[in-house]
């Protein structure tokens, strides 16, 4: 068993935090300790209870000590990983991300990637990510940061941006469905049993939650073009049904990647996110909540998202009453082979600088690519090329982002404002854009005071 210390920051979270635990847990190669670091210490120390049940059960072969850390500085002392899951800001804050656009004719299936929410998003988290960067740096500058926060791309970036030598990644399990997807229809074109998501492989290039599969594989056969050829398009009708089902039964996340495949018919890439984060970088699917609908998706409402923050100690108690499982993540998985605890490299999808993974991209923004990861080395694996015309959207995200980021660090409101006209969503004229922002900002401002 490999010794290691994992400082986790925002370790009070209802989901993350307790997944991370779970894996680590069902390691058969890690051991140690893990500590919980998180602004609501209270949320960490209900944690720390939970971890006890977690890693004293019979099929636990994972073993960690579990400490609940009020003080940042001594929770990332002598850590050889730390793992960044945050929430920037109060839930509330969610509001200036989604109610204020709505005002304006806005719509925003998710909010925290792209479009007028991701951007405010982005200006609560950069200073944030900025922060920790410069604090790890102080304190365990060895050590491997693995971010799960959204905007990912953002928070990446802010984090290398600040401190570049600093050993950071990001990680998204949004590729991981599109695999899953793959796999059903593997299983029910070749009446074979369903494969597991990593025997499905994949290409991708883009930019987190714009990623583009190029290629596909199963079992060593080509079946992307042959993939491609079996998508047939869904009665509008029952897309609505669907989405009118998922509407009433809470299924937020849930969708019939039809945006994916419609991009595949049109472009001839795979998209490789989920449908709701897609429809965000492009106008076509958001023109209103009906529209987003018609292709069977809902748009995720902020009064869920805050009736769900409230119920976080009946999380955790659902946690405990399940089994322990998985969680489908691969940070455990990272952490094994950066760690040396296990021979195997471990090929996972990455957001990283662009170093030339990305022939199409500008150096040094954050992209996601596949990366081969091994003792205390990641190694980002080319992309494929994107057809024109679907890099040309990646080169106006990469802008935005690119402006954002800068504006974000510069204290520059004016550039920041250039990347959030120009933003893919904004769809409303230039008087109208200039309000909506001030209005945000405004807001934003209000919340910091």
């Amino acid at each position: 068993m490999k010794n290691v210390k994992i400082a986790y920051i925002g370790g009070g979270s209802q989901q993350w935090a307790l997944h991370l635990m779970a894996d680590l847990a069902l390691s058969k190669s890690l051991s140690g300790s893990l500590v919980l670091y998180d602004i609501n210490n209270a949320a960490a120390e209900k944690n720390k209870e939970v971890s006890k049940h977690i890693f004293s059960r019979p099929e636990a072969t994972g073993k960690f000590t579990v400490e609940a850390e009020p003080d940042l500085d001594r929770a990332l002392s002598g850590a050889d990983f730390v793992v960044i899951s945050i929430e920037p800001g109060p839930t509330e804050n969610r509001y200036i991300d989604l109610k204020i656009p709505e005002k304006y004719g806005i719509y925003q299936s998710v909010g925290d990637t792209t479009g007028p929410g991701g951007i405010a998003r982005a200006i609560r988290s950069i200073p944030v990510m900025a922060e920790f960067a410069n604090r790890i740096m102080a304190v365990c500058p060895d050590a491997w940061v693995i971010n799960y926060t959204n905007p990912m791309a953002w928070c990446t970036a802010a984090l290398t941006a600040t401190q570049p030598k600093i050993k950071a990644v990001g990680c998204c399990h949004e590729v991981f469905h599109t695999q899953e997807m793959l796999g059903r229809w593997v299983s029910e074109t070749y009446k074979v049993p369903l494969p597991a998501r990593h025997d499905i492989k994949l290409d991708i290039s883009g930019v987190n939650h714009f990623t583009f599969a190029t290629g596909a594989h199963w079992n060593g056969k080509d079946i992307f073009e042959e993939f491609k050829a079996a998508i047939k398009a869904e009665d509008v009708a029952t897309l609505k049904a669907n989405a009118a089902k998922r509407q009433e039964e809470e299924l937020w996340f849930d969708s019939d990647f039809q945006i994916a495949k419609d991009l595949f018919k049109r472009f001839g890439v795979l998209g490789a996110a989920g449908d709701r984060h897609l429809a965000e970088f492009v106008p076509w699917y958001l023109g209103s909540g009906e529209e987003l609908n018609s292709w069977g998706v809902v748009l995720t409402p902020y009064e869920w998202r805050i009736k769900r923050q409230a119920a976080q100690d009946e999380a955790r108690q659902n946690f405990l009453d399940s089994e322990l499982k998985p969680s489908g993540e691969e940070g455990v998985l990272m952490i094994e082979a950066l760690s040396g605890a296990t021979d195997t490299p471990c090929r996972t999808q990455v957001n990283m600088p662009n170093i030339g993974q990305n022939a199409s991209a500008p150096k040094g923004c954050v992209v996601e690519s596949y990366g081969l990861v091994s003792e205390n080395k990641i190694e980002t694996i080319a992309c494929g090329i994107l057809p024109p015309a679907v890099q040309a959207l990646e080169d106006r995200v990469l802008a935005v982002q690119q402006l954002v980021l800068e504006g974000v660090l510069e204290n520059d409101k004016s550039k920041i404002f250039s990347g959030f006209m120009i933003d893919p969503l904004i769809s409303i004229a230039p008087r109208a854009c200039e309000e909506m922002f001030e209005e945000m900002w405004t807001a934003l401002e209000q919340r910091k005071a």
